[in-house]
């Protein structure tokens, strides 16, 4: 595909976001930009987290994942649903009923403003490195289809996809992304739906459910080996947890259910968007067996994450699979990212500035730190780049969780789920030191026992992150 061709295709996307931004911030405030005026609908909001939930990291990351993992990842997303349940049935009536912007501001509540500062922080650190991660992955691959045909290097191609982000963002805020993000919805799922026509039809198969029933990689339970990363239980309950945190513990994800005009409104985007996000990555593995036997039939040699974009753009599959896959790749960036660096903006206005006791400096300040963050996310994803070694960026996306997500689920589930009180001044010790005890124990459990975690690190850190506000609880008020 000629580079022209590509720079046309980003233009004219980027032209309609602008547009729809145009739109949606009007007379636009803070109240807007945290909370859309808590007016937008369920069924959009529902469609749009479709799209943030998946990002560029599953638009290539999944399908690259399936020569060497199968469909094991499914094990997982069955989790989601479980986890999905509990934050409509759990927390969103939590944050409702505390009419919260950020969902943080319930631990200085229940414990104190330590505790507060420790789950914004740790939210902070989370979201900055996931968010950073999916960009690094998406310009990567921009820059090898687009920029370097121009000698363009790398800090260039990542600042411009930031500032672009910021452009359409930085007014209307959460308002905007509502919108946009069911727009970046659409384009994923209609490129993934080309993507898998096009290779059927290439491959002639006839029944493309009957071809991955029958396949090898289609093996998705795994039951045999207790000390695999990939057993059955272990994947099935880090989803259930991978979901409360990275959802429900997420002032990402929560701020847009935040916007939504009722409770039941939330709860009702919740059920929709499980039954569509389960589908949805069911296909993208489906995807990634007909495109592991695609290459092995056509010798190509590409594995993991350049699996996808080699195949997608340089293949015989043609121009028209070429472009959707780029406008896939392209929505799938911008619907995670910009929805990460308005979310970081809301949580470090409100949760560590409190800009909400300053009313006459809340808007100058909020739009200082949206253009702060954005610089932030430039650097890291700069620096990313010369440690990024050739794992699959979804693995260390959800390994990393692990370890930032797990003191907010200890957190969370103290409060939640007992009635004592802790020293407030001592919790972000025990937030810390929570993720190193996890890290050294699953080092000696594979050195010693040859016993892998897996992702169930996040419930092993979570659980240790309790144990520890236990040791800390304040006897005097309990």
């Amino acid at each position: 595909m000629q580079p022209q061709y590509i720079i046309l295709l980003i233009v004219g996307y980027f032209s309609l976001l602008m547009t729809i931004s145009f739109f949606t911030s009007k007379s636009a405030n803070n109240t807007t930009f945290f909370k859309a005026n808590n007016s937008s609908p369920w069924y959009l909001v529902a469609f749009g987290m479709i799209g943030a939930s998946l990002s560029g990291v599953t638009f290539i990351s999944v399908p690259g994942w399936v020569e060497a993992q199968s469909m094991s990842y499914m094990q997982m997303v069955l989790g989601y649903i479980v986890g999905y349940a509990i934050i409509g049935l759990i927390l969103l009536p939590l944050y409702y009923h505390l009419n919260l912007t950020s969902i943080y501001t319930y631990l200085k509540d229940r414990f104190g403003i330590y505790s507060y500062k420790t789950g914004a922080s740790f939210f902070l650190l989370s979201r900055v490195i996931g968010a950073s991660f999916r960009l690094f992955l998406v310009a990567n691959v921009l820059q090898l289809l687009l920029f370097d045909a121009y000698g363009i290097p790398f800090w260039i191609t990542v600042t411009i996809t930031i500032l672009l982000i910021w452009l359409y963002t930085f007014k209307g805020g959460i308002k905007t992304i509502v919108w946009t993000d069911s727009l970046q919805t659409l384009f994923m799922l209609i490129a993934v739906g080309v993507c898998i026509y096009t290779i059927t039809k290439e491959m002639q198969i006839i029944n493309l459910f009957s071809y991955i029933s029958e396949n090898k990689l289609s093996k998705t339970f795994f039951f045999n080996d207790i000390k695999s990363g990939d057993y059955f239980w272990k994947r099935f309950l880090a989803g259930v947890f991978v979901a409360i945190v990275m959802t429900g513990l997420d002032q990402d994800m929560m701020q847009k259910n935040l916007t939504c005009r009722s409770l039941k409104d939330a709860q009702k985007n919740m059920f929709w968007f499980t039954i569509v996000l389960v589908i949805v990555n069911f296909f993208f593995l489906a995807l990634g067996v007909l495109l592991t036997d695609y290459a092995i039939l056509n010798d190509i040699t590409a594995q993991k994450d350049e699996l996808f974009p080699i195949i997608a753009t340089k293949s015989t599959l043609g121009i028209t699979t070429a472009i959707f896959f780029l406008l896939g790749l392209i929505a799938a960036a911008y619907s995670s990212a910009d929805s990460a660096l308005t979310s970081l903006t809301t949580s470090f206005s409100i949760d560590i500035l409190e800009i909400d006791k300053n009313k006459n400096q809340q808007e100058k300040t909020r739009k200082k730190i949206h253009v702060i963050f954005s610089f932030i996310i430039i650097i890291t994803i700069l620096i990313f780049k010369y440690f990024i070694a050739d794992a699959s960026v979804i693995a260390k996306i959800f390994t990393f969780a692990n370890y930032t997500y797990g003191p907010l689920l200890g957190l969370y589930a103290f409060g939640l789920f007992t009635k004592l009180n802790v020293k407030d001044k001592w919790v972000p010790f025990i937030c810390i030191l929570s993720p190193i005890i996890t890290y050294l124990s699953n080092y000696f459990s594979l050195l010693t026992f040859n016993f892998n975690f897996g992702y169930a690190l996040l419930i092993i850190n979570g659980a240790f992150t309790f144990i520890g506000l236990y040791i800390i609880k304040n006897r005097k008020n309990n």
